[in-house]
């Protein structure tokens, strides 16, 4: 039952990312992409005799290999971090409560008194009632 508890997490947790974790793949794949491509370039600059380029392209590489590591970083450490769409939608709701405060004000004018005098009460349970006897 552990195992199926962990699994539906996991993949909870997979479907709620997948767009990052598509983008982490993908980064992470264009470093194994950009090895095999640099070994075919030098295997090419050896065949031409144009040796005297070696000396940009290793350091191209390591670049683009150390650039999408830092970026794939990135992405994972900032995965559960709160969005600040998430923290305006915070902000906001107390304006949505006056709003909704006061629109309950107006549409209580409708009432009669009595029936106001019954929107305001107490409501008390069973074992309240039992307990004031």
């Amino acid at each position: 039952m552990f195992r199926q508890v962990k699994s539906a997490i996991f993949w909870t947790l997979v479907y709620k990312f997948r767009k990052r974790l598509t983008l982490v793949v993908l980064l992470l794949s264009t470093v194994l992409l950009s090895q095999w491509i640099y070994a075919d370039i030098i295997e090419y600059l050896k065949l031409t005799e144009k040796t005297q380029y070696l000396n940009y392209i290793l350091p191209i590489k390591w670049f683009v290999i150390l650039l999408n590591i830092g970026v794939s970083a990135y992405i994972l450490l900032t995965l559960f971090k709160q969005n600040n769409t998430v923290l305006k939608e915070v902000e906001e709701k107390p304006e949505k409560q006056k709003i909704y405060k006061e629109t309950k004000q107006k549409s209580n004018s409708k009432f009669s008194d009595r029936e106001k005098k019954f929107l305001n009460k107490k409501l008390r349970s069973e074992a309240e009632v039992l307990m004031d006897r």
